[in-house]
């Protein structure tokens, strides 16, 4: 067996390019001023002898590591995968490497996450929370050490940073454009409530319906888990019947491809039976036939805002943070060819109760 040789220490490289360490530390930290010459010397000789700094060493002068974490709910979901590529694109360009985490949507392995994290010293997370709402005021989240900025579900009561999209908002304008194509009869794909975005999604998909005097049927509401099996079984089962919906309107990406699975198990044909339209695009949504009508999250501009919010909080003074701040921004509506304009036949008053809450 060949002994490797020892990697190079910086004390190699003060002595191979004829300087002190303290000026190599002050070079790699940036902590103190070196001339441009000097700087390019050693830098050349950290280059030839591929030594690399200790991060550890690291931390324990600068009491950072230099890693983030980012928990996302579902790493398959093209909004996290976009989000994930984003996020440690502008944080390596601010020199930090990015730790992944995955929860699948379940709030204890969210709370692992967040223990691993703590353990990994990570100076900051950027979280897509998963549990309800009052998990957050109080356990690990409440108390991790180092600060958290949230994604995609706001919790304005708590003093954590976020950045979502106006979700209401954007439920009630694509709500708003099926009804101008004359449906009256719409449902709704709804992930649980305890997720603040898709409770306000529901609420602007009902504000738009009650705006022009429409009312919802109980049934209407499909509460699946955020996943395509689920939404797929669940819309399956409500529209296998003849008294089903004329449009569909669905909470996320996932949930709009397993509704879409569910109208080829049933053997129907979007828009000619039935309208689709969802929040979330995804980079194949235009290879579906027919290509989906969606709001599309601006993830950049999430990402970007994400980033730059940790990136001040972890810079702020320990006992001088800066108060939390809530980013909201526009979702944007692409028509494409998944809603048609209701037959005139199809248009008929229906008797309906409307749901309660």
């Amino acid at each position: 067996m060949t002994n490797r040789p020892p990697a190079p220490t910086m004390k190699d490289v003060a002595q191979q390019a004829g300087v002190s360490t303290a000026t190599v530390s002050a070079v790699i930290n940036d902590s103190s001023f070196v001339s441009e010459p000097l700087k390019a010397k050693v830098r050349a000789t950290i280059a030839a002898l591929n030594y690399a700094p200790s991060r550890l060493a690291r931390s324990l002068r600068t009491q950072t590591t230099g890693l983030v974490g980012l928990i996302v709910a579902d790493i398959t979901n093209p909004y996290f995968t976009q989000l994930v590529r984003s996020v440690g694109a502008l944080l390596q360009g601010e020199g930090y490497s990015l730790l992944l985490c995955e929860t699948d949507h379940d709030p204890v392995r969210e709370t692992e996450a967040l223990q691993l994290l703590a353990a990994q010293g990570v100076d900051g997370v950027i979280l897509a929370p998963t549990a309800p709402a009052e998990t957050y005021a109080r356990g690990i989240a409440r108390d991790f050490p180092r600060p958290i900025v949230m994604v995609d579900r706001a919790l304005p009561k708590l003093p954590f940073d976020s950045v979502v999209i106006d979700n209401r908002a954007a439920a009630m304008e694509i709500t708003d454009y099926i009804l101008s194509l004359g449906h009256r009869r719409v449902g709704i794909v709804s992930g649980g409530l305890h997720l603040a975005a898709m409770e306000e999604r529901l609420e602007g998909f009902r504000a738009a319906l009650t705006a022009k005097g429409i009312g919802l049927l109980p049934d209407d509401i499909i509460y699946a888990d955020l996943r395509q099996e689920g939404a797929r079984i669940l819309c399956r089962e409500r529209l296998a019947g003849p008294d089903r919906p004329s449009a569909l309107f669905v909470s996320n990406n996932h949930m709009v491809i397993g509704a879409m699975r569910a109208l080829a198990d049933l053997g129907l044909h979007c828009p000619d039976d039935i309208s689709v339209a969802a929040i979330d695009d995804f980079p194949w949504t235009e290879a579906f036939a027919p290509r989906l009508t969606v709001q599309a999250q601006p993830i950049e501009d999430i990402a970007d805002h994400a980033a730059r919010l940790l990136l001040r909080r972890m810079s702020s003074p320990r006992g001088q943070p800066p108060a939390p701040e809530r980013v909201v921004l526009q979702a944007r509506l692409i028509i494409r060819d998944s809603c048609a304009r209701l037959k005139t036949a199809d248009k008929l008053p229906i008797k309906r109760r409307s749901a309660s809450g």
